[in-house]
């Protein structure tokens, strides 16, 4: 048994105004939805998790960022230096509630992947994080480096779930987190027993109709009714 990836939820002060962000930005065309959500509390530090979307040429890459830009983007360093350093090929922004997301050169791995090219999660271990995520999601793992564990997406379409490497721990509520559910006819029940033995945690009913669990390094993530 495996669950399905339904949502990529986003906590957010303004849910409407990041929904309308991101969909002036590109169309949404991943397997599971975004979800946004109201949330009073701020954002503190560095989400541990982010977005990487994919270009196709350098110039769309380009046409990205200024269309990012021009919806309430702005440039952040988060190591890599300012972008007229240019020390790496991607280039890192942040949205208008300050949520981090990269702008990717364009990748081979990621022909397939449609306007996102990965989900990526900060790791103490990615290895182990990514087998967790791959037993959960029944996924294979696709690209195994020093730094980066990807999960390939089923039938090679869609986003990828990347794990890369940090040394730093995890301190707040992720304001990124996934949404899973059992397939049709299994039992949630049972799924959450399964993920429990694969190394997750409960924390309780996270609302109605929902199970609220984390992952092996503390990942919030949710677990719906079948699908």
């Amino acid at each position: 048994m495996a669950s399905q990836l339904v949502n990529l939820v986003f906590d957010s002060a303004l849910p409407r105004d990041l929904a309308g962000f991101w969909e002036g930005l590109f169309s949404w065309d991943a397997p599971f939805q975004p979800a946004f959500r109201s949330e009073a509390v701020p954002k503190r530090g560095k989400n541990r998790l982010h977005l990487d979307l994919t270009s196709r040429s350098p110039g769309h890459q380009a046409e990205l960022v200024d269309r990012a830009l021009s919806l309430g983007a702005r440039h952040i360093d988060i190591g890599q230096g300012p972008p007229e350093e240019k020390r790496v090929p991607w280039v890192v922004l942040a949205d208008p509630e300050g949520n981090e997301f990269c702008v990717l050169e364009p990748r081979e791995q990621y022909e397939g992947a449609g306007a996102i090219a990965s989900v990526v999660t900060d790791a103490l271990d990615p290895e182990r994080l990514a087998r967790f995520w791959a037993a959960a999601l029944g996924w294979e793992i696709g690209v195994r480096e020093k730094t980066i564990v990807g999960l390939r997406p089923p039938g090679g379409r869609g986003p990828w779930v990347e794990f890369l490497a940090t040394k730093e721990e995890k301190q707040h509520k992720n304001r990124l987190r996934f949404e899973i559910a059992p397939r049709r006819g299994k039992s949630r029940a049972a799924e959450v027993r399964r993920l429990r033995e694969l190394g997750a945690t409960g924390q309780g009913s996270a609302r109605q109709g929902a199970v609220a669990m984390v992952d092996p390094e503390g990942n919030e993530f949710t677990v719906l009714a079948p699908r």
